[in-house]
C-alpha cells in the first residue's frame, strides 16, 4: 500500500466532482471562455440559477474552480492547470 493514501484520496475527491455531465460542461465551457459568470452559464446550459450554483459549488469545494467578485457579477475560472490536461484528455478531439 503506497504511504501517499491522502494523496489518492484528494484526487477521487476531484474525479467524483467532475463526475457529472453538467460540471463537465461547465469546466469545459470556462476553458474555452478563461471565465464566467452564473448568468451566462445558465443561458448556455438552459438551467435555473440554482441548479448552476449547485454544481459551482461543488466544484468550488473540491478546489477546481474559484471565484472572484467584480461588483455585483461573481466570475468563475478554473483554479488549476491539472484540470485543464485531465479535461484535454477527456475532450482530446474537441479541445485541441
Amino acid at each position: 500500500m503506497d504511504n501517499n493514501f491522502k494523496d489518492y484520496n484528494q484526487k477521487a475527491e476531484i474525479l467524483k466532482a467532475l463526475a457529472h455531465p453538467v460540471r463537465l460542461c461547465i469546466i469545459r465551457g470556462l476553458m474555452e471562455k478563461k471565465q464566467c459568470n452564473v448568468s451566462h452559464m445558465q443561458e448556455c446550459l438552459n438551467l435555473p440559477q440554482s441548479t448552476v450554483s449547485q454544481h459551482l459549488q461543488k466544484l468550488r469545494s473540491a478546489g477546481i474552480v474559484e471565484a472572484e467578485r467584480n461588483g455585483l457579477e461573481i466570475n468563475y475560472r478554473i483554479m488549476d492547470e491539472k484540470i485543464r490536461k485531465l479535461m484535454i484528455a477527456l475532450f482530446e478531439e474537441e479541445l485541441a
